[in-house]
């Protein structure tokens, strides 16, 4: 029967928000996105203007408010710190894993749903982005309610998620999911059902919950924000590229095989069966999930900007496909077959990712320990996972110790990784040295990929140095007292072209993170 099942989704409920939920709060915030976002949330707060994103007391139109709004209410419910940050994304996250568990169940079955939710809970791209303080998983919660609700026929539930999505990062919002359903309607010979979307009124709806801002943005900023926002935050960062060295037509793979781990195996092998192994009224619905991801993948493929985080709502699409195989070998087959690629492709990349670990630790000599352990915890569990494939052939039995893996591999990272190497990725224990050890009336010079998070952590903004530019070399060289915040490789590569003055001095380096001081 096609309905939830109460016991089920309570360990769907608990899985989720114990492995979405679990570290958020432990680590500092890392640039340079993370700040950026408690830093403009925080703003909002001080100056008590909700309408208009500001960081470093300026304006800036990067993304629409609705993350921002979510953090602030959090900071004001827990706290200016990280888990306030981090929060309403785990909360996304974990809604958008329940809401997949309860769509798959109704229009596949209930062991499709279960297998579903799980495998997007444990899957490492989903599993990191649910705890970053970014707009991601926000936009992937009410994106995927609107294809969802397509899926279901709950057509006004399907235009209030798009509006939402458009308020959480623009006309994304309604372009992509309207784009994926059109297609759909075309495919399947279907266009008439545009006419029972109630599409009049349901854009009526859509714009009386998007345009309030947007017409109140424009009326405070005018053509600014136009030109900023709509100009080069979506059309030109899809026509041209904001990091040149990732425009390559493969960039999106190695991001799929990794980000899909511990699935990746299993991966080719559903979407092959879903083509020509399903039945009619599955293949019906099957084709929907393919057109989405699909879409997903081409277009920003084709988008110049390319960031890792940018096909994250390919992995609902995914993860119920493979949830659907998974409840079909169950039914089909369950003890009496060997499934050679599952195996071959899980073995593989447990391997790798194993092996990776391992690797690892020579460059992260301080976390060298810990990935080591976690290199051989992802081989011994990895062998587990392919044994009871090859000799039980207990298709449930491999499923749970997959999904344990990918669980336990990324929390022990959370736990005992990340923590060691965050000052990598974050400054905020150099900021803990400026602020008690340097005198705060003297200027900061801050590079621009640092200067979020020193403004959240040591209250102040500095002075921008962007890399690859002058700016480094005329701080050191130009008179005055002042401190530079700078990163190992910029610093060393102003070394190479120009002697250091004789009065620069170190005042602290913390993992490749330099607080220098100029006399």
């Amino acid at each position: 029967m096609k309905q939830i099942e109460k016991n089920s989704l309570l360990i769907i409920v608990g899985v989720v928000f114990f492995t979405i939920m679990f570290g958020i709060g432990g680590t500092p915030l890392l640039d340079p996105d993370e700040p950026v976002y408690a830093e403009t949330a925080r703003e909002m707060i001080q100056t008590g203007d909700f309408l208009s994103p500001r960081i470093f007391g300026a304006y800036w139109y990067d993304k629409p408010p609705m993350y921002y709004w979510l953090v602030a209410l959090a900071q004001l419910i827990f706290g200016d710190n990280e888990f306030a940050a981090r929060f309403p994304a785990a909360l996304m996250a974990s809604f958008t894993a329940i809401m997949v568990y309860v769509s798959t169940a109704h229009i596949f079955n209930e062991r499709a749903g279960f297998w579903s939710a799980l495998i997007l809970t444990s899957c490492v791209q989903f599993f990191y982005m649910g705890k970053a303080a970014v707009t991601d998983t926000t936009l992937l919660f009410f994106m995927s309610g609107a294809l969802l609700a397509f899926m279901h026929k709950r057509y006004w539930l399907m235009y209030i998620c798009m509006a939402l999505a458009t308020v959480t990062k623009g006309p994304i919002g309604i372009v992509m999911p309207g784009i994926i359903i059109f297609l759909y309607l075309l495919f399947m010979g279907n266009l008439r059902e545009i006419m029972r979307m109630h599409v009049i009124r349901g854009l009526l709806l859509y714009f009386l919950i998007t345009s309030p801002w947007y017409y109140a943005m424009y009326t405070v900023h005018g053509m600014e924000f136009i030109n900023t926002f709509l100009g080069f935050h979506n059309v030109t960062r899809f026509t041209t590229p904001e990091h040149a060295n990732r425009v390559t037509f493969w960039y999106y793979f190695p991001v799929i095989i990794l980000g899909m781990f511990p699935w990746t195996g299993i991966l080719l092998q559903s979407i092959k069966e879903s083509l020509f192994g399903s039945r009619i009224d599955d293949m019906r619905q099957l084709l929907f999930y393919h057109i989405w991801w699909g879409f997903v993948f081409i277009f920003f493929t084709l988008c110049q900007t390319k960031l890792v985080s940018y096909i994250l709502p390919m992995f609902p699409p995914l993860t119920i496909i493979i949830g659907w195989n998974i409840s079909r070998m169950l039914t089909k087959f369950r003890h009496n077959t060997t499934f050679y690629s599952w195996m071959a492709g899980s073995g593989i990349m447990f391997l790798l990712l194993g092996i990776g670990w391992m690797v690892g630790s020579q460059y992260l000599p301080e976390a060298s320990f810990s990935l080591i352990m976690l290199g051989f915890l992802t081989l011994l569990l990895g062998f587990a996972a392919i044994f009871t494939l090859w000799y039980y052939r207990d298709i449930e039995l491999s499923a749970g110790i997959h999904t344990l893996i990918g669980i336990v591999t990324m929390c022990v990272a959370f736990a005992f990784v990340l923590p060691v190497i965050a000052d990598r990725f974050s400054v905020k224990s150099i900021s803990s040295v400026y602020t008690s050890e340097c005198q705060q009336d003297a200027p900061i010079y801050v590079d621009k990929f640092l200067r979020p998070g020193f403004m959240y952590y040591a209250g102040k903004a500095g002075t921008e140095m962007l890399p690859k530019t002058d700016a480094l070399q005329n701080a050191l060289q130009n008179a005055g007292h002042k401190y530079i915040l700078v990163r190992g490789l910029e610093y060393r590569r102003v070394q190479k072209t120009m002697p250091i003055p004789d009065n620069v001095s170190t005042v602290k380096e913390i993992s490749d993170i330099y607080l220098l001081e100029k006399k």
